[in-house]
């Protein structure tokens, strides 16, 4: 019996640890890359690409690896993402994975015909495969502000951003404090004559470091907490290394610690304190080279940066194809459509810790999910069932604020631990990494 085939967009995190599932379940899959060479939004050399000189991973190497493929002692904690790069493409060597992407080769469009999705590529070549996951990023399509008047001087997006160099001299504002806002506002402070971070709200502020060890590594050093208790335990534990900030003109946060991705960056009150950065409230409108804030205030700068995050698009499929909130697509555990169970996503979330090993988790289970189609086919009825009724709820208790950011925000262990019970339930394989070491020998020939 022929095996089902599986198109994949996307040769970044999610598109290889989908390659490397497919491949350790015996399943064909094909990975398209419209870049020249893997490692999606980590190659600052790809097209549209959000990275800066000065970015590293907000969580450390010890929570942020793939299953069975650590990264090297010699990373530091906070990898650079030129580091990060690198372990990509190891990874993709390590488990042979180059074989099955094709790069320097996008998807133009995929139509589902009702048995099959007929794909044609930017070559021109149309093929035809039984499943379609998009993995193609979500950091891609610049989300602009919509901010009353004009900007004299330079304004740009994030995306733009590359070196602090080009501070030196001038008065910058930074509008946005997610991760890369707060980065490049530091990147900002080192160099520009005066540099401003324009913040909507106020954020809890996360050091990247609690006593000598990663933040990710202490906070799961001992058991997982009933949220309250976590908020309460780690809240008191950021007034006691951080202080007060607002004693630094950063706003009192208006909702509890976790109900937002939190600021995790030690430069910033650092930067504060000195004087090299201040604070603005949220962007009023612009006049000139002026820009006017909510508070009342204003101030001039020559050049304003847009760090607002970005839209979700899959520009390869009809929108219709998906339930659309706060431009995120909505689906079942988000890797799973509803309806269709020949078309899932992978990458299109965002949690509160490493991604990779829900990239892991997920890939697998996409794959159990396929082969099960295949050789069950009985119980796909049992399946649409579930994706149609089962509302669990993914982000471990805790009321996120409703933001676009956090259309699809995840607790990262209950999500784990509910792609384990489905795989159980459905007789997928497992996500553990034995099976992988088993995919090694397998290539290394001594494992037939």
């Amino acid at each position: 019996m022929t095996l089902p085939t599986t198109a994949v967009v996307g040769a970044g995190p999610s598109g290889l640890a989908l390659a490397r599932a497919f491949k350790a379940d015996g399943l064909p899959v094909e990975v398209f890359e419209r870049h020249s060479d893997i490692g999606g939004l980590w190659d600052p050399d790809n097209e549209g690409s959000p990275i800066y000189a000065s970015a590293h991973f907000i969580s450390s190497k010890t929570k942020s690896a793939f299953p069975d493929f650590p990264m090297p002692d010699d990373y530091p904690d906070y990898p650079s993402h030129r580091q990060i790069l690198d372990y990509l493409r190891s990874f993709a060597d390590r488990y042979d994975l180059r074989g099955v992407i094709t790069t320097d080769c996008g998807v133009e469009s995929a139509e589902w015909t009702g048995s099959q999705w007929h794909l044609t590529l930017q070559n021109g070549e149309a093929r035809v495969f039984d499943h379609l996951v998009c993995a193609n990023g979500t950091q891609w399509k610049p989300a602009w502000p919509d901010i009353p008047g004009t900007f004299a001087g330079d304004l740009s997006h994030s995306v733009e951003h590359w070196s602090s160099e080009r501070f030196r001299g001038k008065r910058v504002l930074v509008i946005g404090a997610g991760n890369s806002g707060v980065d490049i506002a530091c990147d900002a402070a080192q160099t520009a004559d005066h540099a401003v971070l324009s913040m909507r709200r106020g954020y809890h502020v996360v050091p990247k470091h609690i006593f000598g060890q990663p933040v990710d590594v202490f906070a799961s050093a001992g058991p997982e907490l009933p949220t309250k208790i976590s908020q309460f335990v780690f809240g008191h534990m950021l007034r006691l290394l951080n202080g007060d900030p607002t004693r630094l003109g950063l706003p009192k946060p208006d909702h509890k610690l976790f109900e937002t991705h939190p600021i995790v960056n030690t430069e910033i009150l650092h930067h504060l304190s000195h004087g090299d950065l201040a604070i603005a409230r949220d962007v009023e409108r612009f006049d000139g080279n002026t820009v006017h804030f909510t508070d009342g205030s204003s101030d001039d700068f020559d050049l304003v940066i847009c760090a607002t995050g970005y839209d979700t698009v899959v520009p390869y499929l009809d929108a219709s194809h998906f339930e659309w909130r706060h431009n995120r697509p909505q689906m079942y555990l988000h890797a799973f459509h509803r309806t269709n169970p020949h078309l899932h996503a992978l990458g299109f979330t965002e949690g509160d810790g490493g991604g990779y090993l829900v990239f892991d988790n997920t890939a697998v289970a996409i794959a159990g999910l396929v082969r099960m189609l295949h050789e069950k086919p009985g119980r796909r009825d049992e399946w649409l069932r579930l994706t149609q009724t089962d509302d669990v709820d993914m982000r471990g208790g805790v009321k996120h604020i409703d933001t676009p950011r956090h259309a699809n925000y995840l607790h990262l262990n209950d999500y784990v631990m509910h792609l384990k019970k489905l795989s159980e339930r459905f007789g997928w394989a497992s996500a553990d990494p034995a099976r992988y070491r088993r995919l090694r020998a397998v290539e290394a020939g001594s494992v037939e």
